[in-house]
């Protein structure tokens, strides 16, 4: 709310600035548009030209072929930007403007080669809204230029496109011809290194040999658990034999090796023969007889060679003689017993083979994955390789193709079209210019004359500056008068409208004066009042001579004493003699009733007298203060004019022998340093200040004013009392 006001506050300074220095700148704007009216009358006629490019994103060649589609198209590096704003770039561009001045031997007024800056700020690039078209626009004096231009710069704008195309295309086709070589050298490299993976790792087919896999596994597993079987058949099958011919296996291999040895069993023959032998002979003869003896001698000697044969045929010397000598079935079962050995070494030799095969099986198996793994990497890169060595072909393909197109982005879908400019827009377009620009001078003026006139311009600016109290606001006399004027002319407004015409409103303004006053010091009586001002022409004149009539109206006896000695005006405003005043009362040349004149009934005028140079010598002496105290005897009241705070330091002198300091100040002629000089020069001096009245006051200016004047003599004097009370109070 508090940002609504205060905009609203500004908006409203801004008006009345503008109110206040409307002539400058109605003159400075009058000025500027005349000036743009009679520019655009004289003109010379303009020519414009307008032709219009069709902007293809793809070239007709690419869109038709579907070769080189990425070197005629027209993208933008974003989604912000757009290929059409870009070709306007380029149309305008300095190159193409600088063949089309070359070209057509464009000159300027003076003869000189036309600048491209210069020739750019004629044309006019236009993109047709929801279509890709472009319009270019001309304007030159020559109709015959204007259309030349147009048609030149569409044409030199297409050769540069084909050309831009064309060098593009060649660019790409030179940088993938070098790049062929490389990408072949990868793919060899990417076909050794699968090759070489293959025949580290008996690699033919992973795929089928992983669907494979398990069936092998099962048939191997199959034929190690009948092969288990078979040999614990065949085992237990040899532990039945061995029982039954109550040796080992490799008793029986043995028995079998002596079986088949003819030295073996010829000397086992003889042995039993000699045994036989031996075993009669014991019968018949002792032990030493000769016979017996000779029996034993040759069992001993078959016996050892026996020993010696079976060691030859067996290596083994403790072989029982029994085994030498076996039946037929034992010979069976013997024979039997070795097949069946035979057998569970063959069934003990396969079930190994199949186990290792299994776990050689199950080996591949396990790095089955890593081997598919591998493979599809150097299968990926393989392709990879192959993929961008044939995507380089193609495009190798394409390019040489674009290169030899001679069609563009664009086409001329029609050329310069020349019409003659409307004199009455242009004169308008100047018209609307010159405004605008009177309008910015006119504003820049008023600104320019606001920052050089430093004078407090209203009465909410004058309340800020002082902290008095607000005794009364005296409307200003100039020009539009707020005074219920009749037929009195404007240049005899009186001086003096409290005695002069008591009716006017402006009458009852003072007598708010005199009567606020009166209020402010209803304990202690003013009698004595200096009245003053901050700086010269603020009217502190004026308002004492009608403080001084309106107090006389009320039947007091007043003396209003002129004290500024070296500008006095009391004389002029009341029509009386200046010969001899109040400087020549204080040096002793006259006497006070000798000098004094009146003014109007109950009023007293005592001049200034005659001027004097030091004025503050006369004024601060002790004549004076004895002269104050001989008027407050006779006088109801003693209203003193003095100089201005900012001239002399009279006032302060007067104001101490005074009840009190009135302070004029005038809005338009009063500045904030000079207020705050005079504020500071009452505060060192410790002045009694009742208070102030703003003179002059313009309520044009004010954003709160409510001055009315009436209509007629019967309501105006109470409809401007409130007026009073409400700026005052």
């Amino acid at each position: 709310m508090e940002s609504r006001e205060s905009v609203d506050l500004d908006l409203q300074k801004f008006w009345y600035i503008i109110k206040r220095r409307w002539l400058p700148a109605a003159f400075i704007l009058t000025i500027s548009v005349g000036a743009a009216a009679i520019l655009g009358s004289v003109k010379k006629p303009v020519f414009e030209a307008q032709g219009k490019l069709l902007i293809k994103k793809i070239n007709q060649t690419s869109a038709l072929t579907g070769l080189g589609g990425e070197i005629g198209q027209l993208e933008g590096l974003d989604i912000k930007s757009s290929p059409i704003n870009t070709e306007i770039e380029v149309i305008s561009s300095k190159p193409l403007l600088l063949k089309t001045i070359k070209t057509l031997n464009l000159k300027d007024d003076d003869g000189v080669p036309l600048k491209p800056k210069d020739l750019a700020k004629s044309i006019e690039l236009r993109a047709i809204p929801a279509t890709d078209v472009l319009e270019i626009s001309y304007e030159a004096k020559s109709l015959k230029e204007a259309g030349a231009v147009v048609n030149e710069l569409m044409k030199l704008y297409m050769e540069n496109n084909i050309q831009t195309n064309r060098a593009a295309a060649v660019a790409a086709g030179d940088f993938i011809a070098k790049q062929l070589p490389e990408t072949q050298n990868i793919v060899n490299q990417a076909e050794k290194a699968l090759r070489i993976f293959q025949q580290q790792y008996n690699v033919i087919s992973l795929e089928e040999e992983s669907r494979s896999a398990v069936e092998i596994r099962k048939d191997l597993e199959t034929k190690i658990t009948e092969t288990r079987i078979a040999l614990a058949e065949v085992s237990a099958r040899s532990q039945s034999l061995q029982q039954k011919v109550g040796m080992n296996f490799q008793e029986a291999i043995d028995t079998d090796s002596l079986k088949s040895s003819t030295g073996v069993q010829q000397v086992l023959s003889n042995l039993q023969k000699v045994e036989n032998d031996l075993a009669l002979a014991q019968t018949r003869f002792y032990q030493t007889h000769p016979t017996v003896q000779s029996l034993i001698s040759q069992r001993n000697a078959l016996q050892n060679l026996l020993n010696s044969r079976v060691a030859e045929v067996t290596n083994n010397i403790n072989l029982n003689s029994k085994n030498l000598q076996i039946g037929e079935v034992t010979q069976k079962l013997t024979e039997d017993l070795t097949k069946s050995e035979v057998e569970a070494v063959a069934l003990k030799n396969r079930l190994e083979s199949l186990l290792q095969a299994l776990a050689i099986h199950q080996q591949r198996i396990n790095i089955l994955p890593q081997l598919e793994q591998e493979e599809k990497k150097y299968e990926r890169q393989l392709e990879t390789a192959r993929t961008t060595h044939e995507s380089l072909l193609k495009k190798l393909q394409e390019v040489r193709v674009t290169e030899n197109q001679n069609i563009g982005n664009a086409r001329i879908i029609e050329p310069a079209f020349v019409t003659r400019k409307s004199t009455k827009s242009t004169k308008i377009m100047f018209v609307i210019l010159g405004g605008a620009f009177g309008t910015i001078l006119a504003t820049a003026m008023v600104v320019l004359l606001e920052l050089q006139d430093r004078s407090i311009k209203t009465l909410k600016e004058i309340r800020k500056q002082f902290d008095y109290t607000l005794l009364s606001t005296i409307p200003s006399l100039k020009k539009k008068s707020y005074l219920n004027r009749r037929e009195t002319d404007i240049n005899t407004l009186p001086e003096i409208p409290v005695r002069d015409n008591p009716d006017f409103p402006i009458a009852d303004a003072y007598r708010m004066l005199q009567a606020n006053l009166k209020f402010i010091s209803s304990d202690k009586p003013l009698q004595v009042i200096v009245v003053t001002s901050s700086v010269p022409k603020e009217g502190k004149s004026t308002v004492s001579a009608n403080l001084a009539a309106a107090m006389a109206q009320l039947g007091k006896r007043v003396l209003l004493v002129d004290a500024d000695m070296q500008n006095p005006i009391q004389h002029n405003l009341w029509g009386v003699n200046n010969a001899k005043g109040l400087s020549d009362i204080i040096v002793g040349q006259v006497e006070f009733e000798t000098v004094v004149s009146a003014g109007m009934l109950s009023l007293d005028v005592l001049s200034a007298g005659a001027i004097t140079p030091n004025p503050l010598f006369l004024l601060d002496s002790r004549k004076m203060e004895t002269l104050i105290e001989d008027f407050k005897k006779t006088y109801d009241f003693v209203i003193i004019d003095a100089p201005s705070l900012m001239m002399r330091a009279d006032a302060l002198a007067l104001g101490k022998m005074a009840d009190g300091v009135l302070l004029v100040a005038r809005a338009g002629v009063l500045t904030s340093g000079d207020a705050n000089t005079a504020k500071e020069a009452l505060a060192r001096s410790a002045q009694n200040v009742l208070g102030v009245v703003v003179n002059g006051l313009i309520p044009e200016n004010e954003s709160d004013s409510h001055f009315y004047y009436g209509k007629d003599d019967s309501n105006k004097d109470n409809s401007y009392k409130e007026a009073i009370k409400s700026k005052s109070f």
